[in-house]
């Protein structure tokens, strides 16, 4: 019984090798990057005490050469750096959504299987933001097709969620002797 198991499985192998032959070179798909300029590339952030820039924004898509079938859809990327302004708050930084705004002011929707285009700041770095500090971090989110087209998108706009807290550093001196051993 074993030993039959055992040749049906070599068989089965066998044939699985047999059928994953290399195509042709004329046949092989080369996906290529779509690259969108994004004007202006940098763009100044302000929201209350957080302030910082979003730049080298730019949008990828994967496509295949020749058709033109997307492979991947489009995606915008960017580095945004982000300062906390405040003399006496922290601030910890929840999140960001990012919005595609078409020039009748509509937000534009992303296809539905795609997520919602969303900002995590960094867990290796911190989300705080003591007075003064600031942070950089990558964004890479889902972008809509429908904003590819020429003159359609008209704003990116940027939800940014933080938590301020008062920011307060003190100095205690403590009472102390020392006695003799």
């Amino acid at each position: 019984m074993r030993t039959s198991i055992c040749a049906i499985a070599i068989v089965a192998a066998t044939a699985s090798v047999a059928g994953c032959a290399q195509k042709p070179p004329g046949d092989v798909t080369i996906i290529e990057d779509k690259i969108y300029t994004v004007s202006p590339a940098s763009v100044p952030v302000a929201a209350g005490m957080v302030v910082g820039e979003l730049t080298e924004l730019k949008i990828t898509e994967r496509v295949e050469r020749g058709s033109g079938v997307v492979a991947s859809p489009a995606k915008l990327s960017g580095s945004l750096k982000l300062r906390n302004t405040s003399k006496d708050q922290t601030v910890r930084l929840a999140g960001a959504t990012v919005r595609f705004i078409d020039t009748d002011g509509n937000v534009i929707k992303l296809e539905d299987a795609r997520t919602e285009s969303t900002i995590r700041f960094s867990t290796s770095k911190t989300d705080r933001l003591d007075p003064g500090q600031d942070t950089t971090d990558v964004v890479l989110v889902d972008f809509p097709a429908e904003a590819l087209a020429q003159g359609k998108l008209k704003n990116i706009r940027l939800e940014l969620t933080y938590l301020p807290s008062p920011f307060k550093h003190e100095t205690v001196n403590l009472a102390v002797s020392v006695g003799s051993p």
